[in-house]
């Protein structure tokens, strides 16, 4: 055999190897039957606005009237109590320094939201009252380590709860937790484009977020992904090819939210209240 014959067969044989490992790294796993009842739009932070403060349980409470799905954000208080609340500190939305988890879950549950007096930051436990089970839940697990201590506290929460939930994180860390300790549980991976926001932190683990080269340690059923960064290759592959359902964050113009509806696209919107519609589609 000719030398170059051989030097093609290697190569091709490389590529062949590098791109099955990428297919590997990136799948996720389509679960048409469990997923079914998620398949709606979700109301971001609850159905908020002047008034109304993000996730809040008067934005909850709207939403749920409303009959749109609710996302919310769940993070760990300092004396372990799961608490909603979106930021990793207070100042933006409480007007005052420091962290959530710096805070016993009594401390955090006298702070106001917005300057709303009569809404505070709620615990997971109050949020679920307030839900009752009348639309689904997409819960964001949050933090960016390997503590995954948030995830039992949730899912214990959760035992009790009579209505459709399902969870989503940009750490693939936690939602492997969840994958272990509720294998039955519908999960989504949350994903942007780190590298163009400009996000801190250590680019290559930036870089393997972004481009979703972790998705092996979750395998989620779901993507939801920023609609500023649609054109990444793992991404469109991932719902193209092995046919996961397609969630977007954050839609904010009436347009925009009927056009990914209407392409099975599940909008997490914010800023208007979407017309009547059907809220489920088939998948």
């Amino acid at each position: 055999m000719a030398p170059w014959c051989i030097v093609l067969i290697a190569i091709s044989a490389t590529v062949a190897v590098l791109f099955a490992l990428w297919l590997f790294l990136i799948a996720p796993r389509a679960r048409k039957k469990d997923i079914q009842p998620f398949l709606c739009s979700y109301a971001h932070r609850g159905l908020w606005n002047g008034e109304r403060p993000e996730n809040s349980l008067s934005a909850f409470a709207a939403a749920v009237q409303a009959g749109f799905g609710i996302e919310l954000d769940v993070q760990l208080s300092a004396d372990g109590e799961v608490m909603v609340f979106h930021d990793y500190t207070l100042d933006r939305v409480c007007a005052r320094p420091g962290k959530v988890i710096e805070h016993t879950a009594a401390e955090l549950t006298q702070m106001p939201l917005c300057g709303v007096t009569d809404q505070c930051i709620p615990t997971f436990r109050q949020v679920l009252e307030t839900v009752g089970g009348r639309v689904s839940l997409l819960i964001e697990l949050k933090g960016e380590s390997g503590n995954t201590a948030l995830v039992p506290k949730v899912l214990e929460l959760l035992q009790s709860y009579d209505g459709p939930w399902c969870m989503e994180s940009f750490n693939p860390l936690l939602l492997r937790a969840v994958r272990k300790q509720a294998p039955n549980t519908v999960i989504g991976l949350l994903s942007t484009d780190l590298i163009k926001e400009k996000r801190k932190g250590n680019r290559l683990l930036n870089f393997a977020l972004s481009a979703l080269w972790l998705t092996f340690l979750c395998r989620p059923a779901f993507h939801a992904w920023d609609g500023h960064h649609p054109r990444r290759v793992a991404l469109r592959v991932g719902l193209k090819w092995f046919d996961a359902a397609s969630f977007v964050y954050t839609v904010r113009d009436p347009a925009a939210y009927r056009q990914y509806m209407a392409n099975h696209t599940y909008p997490i919107f914010e800023g208007f209240v979407p017309e009547k519609h059907e809220n489920h589609n088939t998948y």
